[in-house]
C-alpha cells in the first residue's frame, strides 16, 4: 500500500544520489519517505523542506505508534485466526456469505501477520535490515491482502442484498450460487494482486550514502518520478475507497429497506448492525484517504508547500494508516461474533468437542434444527 511520509534525512540523500526529490511512497506502515512535494527542480520553493524542523519528538511519536501497531497485531491475529479455525472446522456452510467471511478473515490475518516486520523497521526510524527480497515480498503480502479485505467487504454487501431481494422468488440454485461465489473470490484475489504489483515492482532496499541505514522504498523512473507517485496514490484512493465505499453504502442501504417483515425489535437490531457496517468502514478509511488526498494535491503543487503542512502530513499519514488497520480487528467482531450461528459454532468447537462422553452431544444434535440452513435462510438477513 502506498504511503508517503517526510523523512528529511532521506530527502537530502535522494537529492545527492538522484539529483531530484519527490514524495516517495513507502512499503507499509513503518516506511520512511521524503517530504511531500513536487520535484524541487520544477519548483525551487520545495528546497525549504530542508529547513523544516519537527515540532515534536519523532522518537516518542514512533514508539507510541509502535504500541498501537502491537495492539492491532495481537488482537487482529487472535480474532482472525479464531474465525478461520471455526469456519474451517464447521461441518456445514450454513451462512450464505460463509465463503466471503472466510476469505475476509484470511486476508485480515495475512495483513496483521506482516506487522512485526514493519514495527521493527518503525522502531529503527525506517531502517530496513531485512534485504530487498523481504522488502518486496512483505509489501506484496500486505498490499494484496489489504485490497482483498476491502474488496470482500464490498462483495458481501452486494451478496447479502441480492440474497434477500431474491428470497422466495423460486429461483433454483444453491449450487449455482456457490460456484458464482467461488468465481468472485478468485477474481477478487486476482484484482488485488494486479492492484499491488505496480508499487511493489519499484520497491528497493536503498542504502544511505552517509550511514549504514537502509530504506525499503519505491524508486521510480528518473524521468517522471512525480507522475508515478501521483498515479499510484490516486489508484489506491480509487480502488481502496472511491469505488468500494459507495458500493458498500448503497447495497447495505438497499438491504436495510429489503429486510422482510418481522418483529420490530429484530428490524431495529438488523438496521443498527447494517448501519455499523457502513460507519465502521467510513471511520477506518476516510481519514487516511483524506490525508493521502492532501499529500497528492501537494505533489501536484495545488497546495503550497509549508513546514506546517510537512509536519501535519508526517503525523497524519502515520496515525490514519494505523487507524485504517483497526478494521482487521473490528471485522471479526462485526461480521462473526455478533452472529448467533457463528457463536454456536464457536461454542461447539471449544465445548462440544469434549462432551461426547457426557451425553451432551445428543442434546446438541437434538437442537440442530434450530440452526439448520432452512431456519437460517428465513431468519434475519444478517445471519445469511
Amino acid at each position: 500500500m502506498s504511503l508517503s511520509v517526510n523523512d528529511l534525512t532521506e530527502m537530502m540523500e535522494m537529492w545527492e544520489e538522484l539529483n531530484f526529490s519527490s514524495s516517495a511512497a513507502g512499503a507499509g506502515p513503518s516506511s520512511g519517505g521524503s517530504p511531500a512535494g513536487a520535484d524541487p527542480l520544477d519548483n525551487v520553493t520545495h528546497v525549504e523542506a530542508f529547513m523544516c524542523q519537527t515540532v515534536f519528538s519523532q522518537s516518542s511519536f514512533l514508539y507510541s505508534l509502535s504500541v498501537l501497531y502491537v495492539f492491532v497485531f495481537l488482537v487482529g491475529l487472535a480474532a482472525n485466526a479464531l474465525v478461520v479455525w471455526v469456519n474451517v472446522r464447521s461441518e456445514r456452510n450454513r451462512y450464505e456469505t460463509h465463503l466471503y467471511i472466510l476469505n475476509l478473515a484470511v486476508a485480515d490475518l495475512c495483513v496483521v501477520a506482516t506487522l512485526p516486520v514493519w514495527i521493527s523497521s518503525l522502531l529503527q526510524h525506517g531502517h530496513w535490515p531485512f534485504g530487498q527480497a523481504v522488502c518486496k515480498i512483505t509489501h506484496l503480502v500486505f498490499s494484496v491482502n489489504l485490497f482483498s479485505s476491502i474488496f470482500f467487504l464490498a462483495c458481501m454487501s452486494v451478496d447479502r442484498y441480492v440474497s434477500v431481494a431474491t428470497q422466495g422468488d423460486g429461483r433454483p440454485n444453491s449450487r449455482r450460487k456457490k460456484v458464482l461465489r467461488r468465481a468472485v473470490c478468485v477474481l477478487v484475489w486476482l484484482l488485488a494482486l494486479a492492484a499491488s504489483v505496480p508499487d511493489t515492482y519499484f520497491l528497493k532496499a536503498v542504502k544511505s550514502s552517509h550511514s549504514d541505514v537502509t530504506f525499503c522504498r519505491p524508486v521510480y523512473p528518473l524521468d517522471s518520478p512525480r507522475d508515478w507517485m501521483v498515479g499510484i496514490q490516486m489508484s489506491f484512493m480509487v480502488l481502496g475507497f472511491a469505488i468500494p465505499f459507495p458500493v458498500i453504502a448503497l447495497f447495505y442501504v438497499l438491504l436495510a429497506r429489503a429486510i422482510p417483515p418481522g418483529s420490530e425489535h429484530e428490524h431495529r437490531v438488523s438496521r443498527k448492525i447494517i448501519l455499523s457496517y457502513i460507519v465502521v468502514f467510513l471511520v477506518c478509511w476516510l481519514p487516511y484517504h483524506g490525508v493521502l488526498l492532501v499529500d497528492t494535491l501537494t505533489l501536484l503543487n495545488v497546495l503550497p508547500f509549508s513546514c506546517g503542512l510537512e509536519n501535519f502530513l508526517y503525523v497524519a499519514l502515520h496515525l490514519t494508516q494505523c487507524l485504517s488497520l483497526l478494521h482487521c480487528c473490528v471485522n471479526p467482531v462485526l461480521y462473526n461474533f455478533i452472529n448467533r450461528n457463528y457463536r454456536y459454532d464457536l461454542m461447539k468447537a471449544f465445548i462440544f468437542k469434549y462432551s461426547t462422553r457426557t451425553g451432551l452431544a445428543k442434546l446438541i444434535d437434538a437442537s440442530e434444527s434450530e440452526y439448520s440452513p432452512g431456519a437460517v435462510e428465513s431468519s434475519v438477513p444478517l445471519n445469511l
